[in-house]
C-alpha cells in the first residue's frame, strides 16, 4: 500500500470511568459536533444499574441525535433494554459467541484482546466486529506489556476484522500506528485535559 492510499483511521471515543451527568452530556455533544466520531463507548466503572441506566439514557440522546453509535462496556444484558447499539467485551475471546447469539447479527460487538494476537483471532473468528489491542505504549501498571507496532502491522496485513488501537495514546503513537489501525480508541487522553475538543484536534493532526 502506498502512502497516498492509506485511509485515515476513524475515531472511537471512550467515556471517562466516572461522569457528572449534569455536565458530561454537553461535553460529549461538543466533542461530537467538533469531530467525526464513529462510535462512543460508555465505559463507566460503576456497577449500579440505576446510574448506568440514567447515563445510558443521557448519552444515547446525544449520540443518536448525531447518528453516532453507542456501545456499553461489558453490560451485555443492558443493550436491548436501553436501546444501545452494542457491547464492548473486556474479555471478548471468551464471551464472544454467547454475546453474538444473545444480541444477534446487527449489534456491534467488540473485544479487547490486550496484547494477544491469539485472543484477537479467536474473538474475530467468533464474530467480533472489531478487536482492540492496547495499551499502545509501555506503562508502569501491570507487567508493563503493551501492543507493539508489529502486532498492528501484522493484523492489518493478514486479518480483515477491523482493529482498534487504544490506551496511552499520544501524538507519536498516533503517527506511528496510523498506517496500521482502523480506529483509535481515545478516552482519558482527551477527557483529562482542560480542553478535550482541542486535545482531540491535536491527536487528529498527528494522523499524517
Amino acid at each position: 500500500m502506498t502512502e497516498t492510499q492509506i485511509e485515515q483511521p476513524q475515531l472511537y471515543l471512550i467515556t471517562p470511568s466516572e461522569v457528572d451527568l449534569s455536565a458530561f452530556p454537553d461535553q460529549l455533544a461538543a466533542m461530537l459536533d467538533a469531530h467525526p466520531i464513529a462510535c462512543v463507548r460508555m465505559a463507566l466503572a460503576t456497577q449500579d444499574e440505576s446510574h448506568l441506566s440514567k447515563a445510558a439514557d443521557a448519552l444515547r440522546e446525544v449520540t443518536h441525535a448525531r447518528d453516532v453509535a453507542l456501545v456499553v462496556s461489558d453490560h451485555l444484558a443492558m443493550v436491548d433494554r436501553l436501546g444501545l447499539d452494542g457491547v464492548h467485551l473486556s474479555d471478548g475471546a471468551h464471551q464472544m459467541r454467547y454475546a453474538r447469539k444473545e444480541l444477534g447479527p446487527d449489534a456491534i460487538i467488540g473485544a479487547h484482546s490486550g496484547t494477544s494476537r491469539h485472543d484477537g483471532m479467536n474473538a474475530g473468528e467468533a464474530g467480533a466486529d472489531y478487536i482492540c489491542f492496547g495499551p499502545a505504549r509501555e506503562n508502569t501498571l501491570g507487567d508493563g506489556s503493551f501492543a507493539q507496532t508489529d502486532l498492528f502491522k501484522w493484523w492489518s496485513e493478514v486479518i480483515e476484522v477491523p482493529v482498534v488501537a487504544e490506551g496511552l495514546l499520544d501524538t507519536n503513537i498516533i503517527r506511528t500506528l496510523t498506517p496500521y489501525t482502523d480506529f483509535f480508541g481515545v478516552g482519558d487522553e482527551v477527557w483529562s485535559t482542560d480542553d478535550p475538543v482541542k486535545a482531540m484536534a491535536d491527536l487528529i493532526a498527528a494522523m499524517v
